[in-house]
């Protein structure tokens, strides 16, 4: 069985929305404004690249990453790695063909059916809506979370906000580093 692994910069608050600059969120770019950039904080991502075996978007996520990521050489491992996108409504033709393999699933039985396949890590980049789906089924195996110092307040959470039984999580590594991130793995303890 594969794991899914979701990765998210995410606020002392809980939100992720727009980190990297995204239009439309009041607090867009947050990642990089007024936060010293230390390269050792980001040593998970070159990781994540080189250990997964298949990325997992959302729509949103994957029309927003789509045009960009292909050309991006710090996104180099993601170009020939399959992509699964979820979504209802998205068509073979809403696909860009610079991306590699790229697969539409359209429920949450086909992201089950997805981990019981052979091959690495899958990996959640973005997609809020999609983790809040995700981790309510149970079918998020672990979190790579950079912690930024802010509180945006109001946007998008990672966390689903769904009456549930409690989910536990083991810590099974963690740094802080001298900008103010704070790096922290959890499994989800099924």
């Amino acid at each position: 069985m594969r794991t899914l692994i979701s990765t998210a910069f995410i606020s002392l608050d809980g939100v992720v929305e727009a980190p990297g600059g995204e239009p439309g969120y009041r607090n867009s770019g947050w990642t990089f404004k007024g936060v010293e950039f230390l390269p050792e904080a980001f040593e998970i991502k070159d990781r994540e690249q080189k250990e997964a075996g298949a990325m997992l978007l959302g729509r949103t996520s994957y029309e927003a990453f789509s045009p960009v990521w292909p050309g991006m050489e710090d996104f180099a491992d993601y170009k020939l790695m399959p992509k699964y996108v979820v979504s209802t409504t998205l068509t073979e033709g809403d696909l860009v063909t610079n991306w590699g393999e790229t697969t539409i699933l359209r429920s949450l039985e086909e992201v089950a059916a997805l981990k019981e396949t052979e091959g690495g890590p899958i990996i959640v980049h973005g997609s809020a809506g999609l983790n809040r789906a995700l981790s309510d089924a149970g079918l998020i195996d672990r979190y790579h979370l950079l912690v930024f110092p802010l509180l945006l307040g109001a946007g998008k959470r990672l966390f689903s906000t769904t009456d549930k039984d409690t989910q536990k999580l083991k810590l099974v590594e963690h740094e802080a580093y001298a900008n103010g991130l704070q790096k922290n793995v959890f499994d989800v303890i099924h």
